[in-house]
């Protein structure tokens, strides 16, 4: 396990390297582009990365001091307005300070510590996958905003991943109650290998592209929009709703809007 959360550590620390890489060249004209993310643009995209990464920072450093903010989350609105107007350095320098912080938080606790946050608490190694799964995500807004592809890693496997285990909360947070039958979820990897989850007899399977997968599960393209199949009675059910990120279930994207990204070999 151990080795495991190093790893992690260091496939988060590129994902931010990734994203920086795309944002740092980036004209005022273009740090000002509208997003998918309705009334967001690839600024505000940045800036709320630079504060949930202090916040997600706070919650594996000092339990306590994240319990007083999350009575007060309602000011998170106000911090969030209050700095969208940052000049570009500045916000460049928040954001890598942050994950900084965070990364320095993650490696000080153990990997199967339980961390509270603004869904259920979740162990370290969890904490540091959402993180990485939030950066991601909100990359992808970035990159469609600019009209950029970006090549699929080998990281996607923490996003699986955590889509897989967040089934039940998805349908929690549409007020449903989860079937209790297992599904199974069968992707290719970005390398060509095969990526595979649950038990091969269950009555409900996912195959396709882990890409595709996870660019469902953080809303970022409807299923219609992929390269993924489902079987069963339960399967495309899941991916309707499915939402790997706490807090509100989100709008999602609309059939159409996207075709799920597809680098060139």
């Amino acid at each position: 396990m151990a080795d495991d959360y190093r790893a992690l550590m260091a496939d988060l620390a590129a994902e931010h390297a990734d994203l920086d890489a795309v944002v740092a060249p980036l004209s005022e004209t273009e740090w000002s582009t509208m997003t998918p993310a309705e009334g967001w643009t690839v600024r505000d995209s940045i800036l709320h990365l630079a504060l949930t990464d202090e916040v997600a920072a706070l919650a594996a450093a000092d339990p306590v001091a994240f319990e007083r903010y999350r009575e007060q989350r309602r000011d998170r609105a106000d911090t969030f307005e209050s700095q969208r107007n940052l000049a570009t350095a500045q916000l460049l320098d928040l954001w890598r300070a942050n994950r900084a912080r965070l990364l320095q938080a993650l490696r000080s606790v153990n990997s199967r510590s339980r961390i509270t946050w603004f869904g259920p608490p979740m162990s370290a190694m969890s904490h540091a996958t959402a993180r990485l799964m939030e950066t991601w995500a909100h990359g992808q807004d970035v990159v469609d905003a600019l009209g950029l592809q970006r090549p699929p890693t080998l990281r996607l496997r923490h996003i699986v991943h955590l889509g897989v285990r967040t089934r039940a909360y998805s349908y929690l947070q549409q007020g449903l109650t989860a079937p209790t039958t297992d599904v199974h979820v069968a992707l290719s990897a970005p390398d060509g290998g095969a990526w595979t989850w649950g038990d091969l007899p269950a009555p409900d399977h996912i195959t396709g592209p882990a890409l595709d997968f996870c660019l469902v599960v953080v809303q970022r393209r409807h299923l219609d929009d992929t390269d993924i199949q489902t079987e069963g009675p339960h399967a495309r059910e899941w991916l309707l709703i499915a939402q790997a990120f706490a807090g509100r279930a989100g709008a999602g994207r609309q059939p159409g809007q996207f075709k799920a990204a597809r680098i060139p070999s």
